[in-house]
């Protein structure tokens, strides 16, 4: 999986407005950023960086797993795969958005 897969994926899922409501940043590490700007209509999803209000830290792997339903969030969190730093509430919004 690439960060451009990825990244068109969410577009995809997302659509003109998530309803998050808020700026959240996926760091993928050495594969990259992957920035959802949802303050605004449409929402800007993009791979470069930007301040925000919740930081997700995965592996590109575990967030395939995740997005396909083969890892539970919750799981990957207690597990140290992903990492949240800033507003938890914008993440635990994430999960249906995924689905």
């Amino acid at each position: 999986m690439s960060l451009e897969f990825v990244t068109a994926g969410l577009k995809e899922k997302v659509g003109e407005d998530c309803g998050l409501g808020a700026v959240l940043k996926f760091d993928f590490g050495d594969d990259g950023i992957l920035v959802l700007d949802a303050t605004q209509v449409p929402n800007v999803i993009s791979n470069d960086d930007a301040d925000a209000a919740c930081t997700m830290t995965i592996s590109l792997a575990d967030f395939m797993d995740m997005a396909e339903g083969k890892l539970d969030g919750t799981s990957a969190f207690m597990s140290g795969k992903l990492k949240v730093q800033g507003d938890m509430g914008i993440a635990m919004k994430l999960a249906p958005i995924l689905s």
